[in-house]
């Protein structure tokens, strides 16, 4: 598997995930673009561009990618998990956040992206779905539902641009290995959950060219839970 020669742009790329898929794509060759709503430090590694930009503001992401230049792949990074209440008793604060940081950070990049990959005739797009949410799961209702519309989002882009040369794809990660999730889960086999590097390998894969066949694909990344 080889990035080389890439031009890569990663949503979310300050978070645990965001950070492992940056430093994979850069080993495999590629050269990247990290966006997010605020980094910590500075870039370490040569081939890192940094964007700061509000993903769930349209207009701003739009103009973001247009200065960008043109790129090859976007892996839409970006997101979040929180519990909730019953399906019965959501809040709207609580349902609107779980679809600001999910659904609204992935469709308005792909507004963006798409527009930029069809002037080339090329483009890959990997987005974050998830395990939990290809069926309702109790107390996380606002969550599965915001995660099923990434994953159905994907299935349709993907029918729609397969003939174009752009192929679009998603992973379904279980439980991820981060800081936050051990904090929360102290108890857990931790060694049984995902951890970030083996996913932003997978996620590296669908947006290498050894996936040029693959499209609309929801990837089980699973671990050992």
């Amino acid at each position: 598997m080889s990035l080389a020669g890439k031009r890569i742009v990663v949503t979310g790329a300050n978070g645990t995930l965001g950070r492992a898929v940056v430093i994979r794509a850069i080993e495999l060759g590629a050269e990247v673009i990290g966006i997010d709503l605020a980094f910590n430090g500075t870039p370490a590694l040569a081939r890192e561009q940094r964007q700061t930009l509000d993903l769930t503001d349209k207009v701003a992401t739009e103009q973001c990618f247009e200065n960008l230049g043109g790129f090859d792949v976007l892996f839409n990074v970006a997101g979040g998990f929180a519990m909730g209440g019953s399906a019965y008793e959501v809040a709207s604060p609580e349902w609107d956040a779980m679809f600001k940081i999910n659904v609204a950070t992935t469709q308005n990049a792909m507004h963006a992206a798409v527009p930029i990959f069809l002037k080339q005739n090329r483009g890959s797009i990997v987005n974050i779905g998830a395990m939990s949410a290809r069926e309702g799961q109790a107390n996380m209702s606002a969550y599965c539902a915001a995660k099923s519309v990434v994953m159905r989002l994907t299935e349709s882009l993907a029918k729609e641009l397969r003939t174009q040369g752009v192929n679009v794809n998603a992973v379904l990660p279980s439980i991820i290995d981060t800081p936050r999730n051990r904090q929360d889960m102290p108890d857990a086999d931790h060694a049984k959950w995902v951890k970030p590097r083996d996913l932003a390998n997978v996620v590296c894969f669908l947006g290498s060219d050894s996936a040029a066949a693959i499209h609309g694909a929801l990837v089980p990344v699973v671990g050992l839970s």
